[in-house]
C-alpha cells in the first residue's frame, strides 16, 4: 500500500440498511481503544451539529425530496464533515471510524435513486476534495436477510430503509460492483457470519494498517 496523505489512518463502513454497521463499528472502536489508539468515531450524515439538520432533512423528511436534491443534500454533509471533523481528526493522528461515506452514496444516489454512479462518485470528490478512506470494510448482507433483521427491530424506517427490496437489491449491486474495482481498498466481509466472527474478521483487515 502507498504512503498514506495523513499520519491518522481513516476506516469507513459500508453496506446496506441491517448489515450490522453499527455493531461492528462499536465493537471495532472498543477494540481499538483498548490497543491504545486514540478513535474518532463518526457517521455519515449527522457527525457535526450541521450535519444533524442535514441528517433530519434527508432521512426524516416526509415531503418529497427530488433524487438530485437529495444528492447535493449528502454532499453538502460530507464537504461540512470532512473539512471540520475528519481531516483534522487524521492530521492529529487520530484513527477515524466512520459509518458511511462516498461508496454510500454512490450505491443509494447512484444505483438505488438510478442517477449514476460516475456523476455521483464526481460531486462527492469535489465535496471532499478528493480524500478517500485508507480502507472501506464492506459488510456484504442478502437484501432479504437484512430486511428480516430490520423488521425484528420496533423502530421506525427512515426514507431510504423503507425503499423496496429492489431498490436495496440495486444498492447491494453496486457496492458489490465497488469492491469488485477498487479490491486493494474495500474488503468484503460476510455479515451473515456470527457477530463475534465478524469482528475477528474485521480486527485481522485492520490490524496490518495499525501506526
Amino acid at each position: 500500500m502507498s504512503e498514506r496523505p495523513h499520519p491518522g489512518l481513516f476506516v469507513t463502513i459500508e453496506g446496506g440498511d441491517g448489515s450490522g454497521k453499527s455493531t461492528q463499528a462499536a465493537l471495532l472502536e472498543q477494540w481499538l481503544t483498548d490497543e491504545g489508539y486514540t478513535v474518532v468515531r463518526t457517521r455519515e450524515p449527522g457527525g457535526t451539529e450541521v450535519g444533524l439538520l442535514l441528517r433530519e432533512i434527508v432521512l426524516h423528511h416526509r415531503g418529497d425530496i427530488p433524487p438530485r436534491a437529495e444528492a447535493l443534500l449528502y454532499a453538502a454533509d460530507r464537504a461540512q464533515h470532512v473539512a471540520t471533523l475528519v481531516r483534522p481528526a487524521l492530521q492529529r493522528g487520530d484513527i477515524v471510524l466512520q459509518d458511511r461515506y462516498i461508496d454510500s452514496s454512490v450505491a443509494y444516489q447512484g444505483a438505488g435513486r438510478t442517477l449514476g454512479g460516475d456523476e455521483i462518485r464526481a460531486l462527492s470528490d469535489w465535496a471532499t476534495d478528493g480524500l478517500a478512506p485508507d480502507i472501506t470494510l464492506l459488510l456484504d448482507l442478502d437484501e432479504e436477510t437484512a430486511r428480516a433483521r430490520m423488521g425484528a427491530t420496533e423502530r421506525r424506517f427512515d426514507r431510504l430503509e423503507a425503499e423496496k427490496q429492489d431498490f436495496h437489491r440495486r444498492v447491494r449491486g453496486a457496492f458489490l460492483a465497488i469492491a469488485d474495482n477498487e479490491p486493494d481498498r474495500v474488503a468484503v466481509i460476510d455479515a451473515a457470519e456470527p457477530v463475534e466472527l465478524v469482528a475477528e474478521t474485521i480486527a485481522a483487515r485492520i490490524r496490518p494498517l495499525l501506526p
